[in-house]
């Protein structure tokens, strides 16, 4: 009895081995039977939406005097602003930073002997957000006006944004799927064969870079600020049946 149960159990494991070597090789020939293709999909696009923002600050060694000059810069900037034709409800002011600053004395030795309060530095942020990108594009480089007016103003690069960035993306998901199912169907019809079911469908990263730059790419996607017109990418990657 004993040697029958062995024999029994011996029987039933080359069984086994044998559907699941079948099966292996079954899903080997199904995998090799597959195409796998990567379509892009490519827009030009210029950006319809300006960021820019700048700092000004005031010096003096009394608080209440330093808020009063800050004030009156503040309102120099709002008036410049709106004479350029710049909304006042796109014009943003930060709260006001302040800092006070010492003079330092040293020795021989480059030790600090003696500090000296000379005075509090107020600085506050003005910010515009506007869909006019030409115009605050233009007021961004001729800053110079408040300087020249005694507005001690540091000017930021303008960033540019696209507010229909979702519908884009979506057209160009459409526009690489089209792509990778295009050269899909030529590889299969080359090799004298047709195209079956979509198996597996990945994504890739979406990428946002200046028009004609050697921007590199990022592995977690690029997103560019600094460029009015930009380039965006997209990939898909498609694995087909093939019968």
């Amino acid at each position: 009895m004993k040697y029958l149960a062995n024999t029994i159990v011996a029987a039933l494991a080359i069984i086994i081995a044998a559907y699941l070597f079948s099966n292996a090789f079954q899903n080997r020939n199904r995998a090799a039977d597959t195409i796998s293709v990567t379509g892009l999909g490519k827009q030009d696009f210029v950006s319809d939406l300006i960021v820019w923002s700048g700092s000004f600050t005031k010096k003096n060694p009394v608080l209440r005097d330093a808020y009063a000059a800050l004030d009156q810069d503040r309102e120099v900037i709002r008036k410049y602003l709106t004479s350029k034709g710049i909304k006042e409800e796109e014009i943003v002011f930060s709260a006001v930073s302040i800092n006070k600053e010492f003079q330092y004395q040293y020795d021989s030795n480059g030790n600090m002997r003696q500090q000296t309060f000379s005075g509090f530095a107020l600085t506050q942020n003005v910010t515009i957000e506007s869909k006019e990108v030409d115009k605050v594009e233009s007021i961004s480089r001729e800053v110079s006006q408040l300087i020249n007016s005694g507005v001690e103003f540091y000017s930021n690069p303008p960033e540019y944004y696209y507010t229909k960035l979702a519908e884009l993306k979506i057209k160009m998901i459409a526009e690489a799927t089209k792509d990778a199912h295009s050269r899909a169907k030529s590889i299969a019809e080359n090799a004298g064969s047709s195209l079956g079911d979509l198996k597996k469908s990945d994504m890739g990263v979406f990428q946002i870079i200046a028009q004609n730059s050697s921007e590199e790419y990022s592995w977690g996607g690029s997103f560019n600020t600094s460029a009015k017109k930009k380039t965006a990418n997209i990939t898909v990657k498609l694995a087909y049946q093939v019968d």
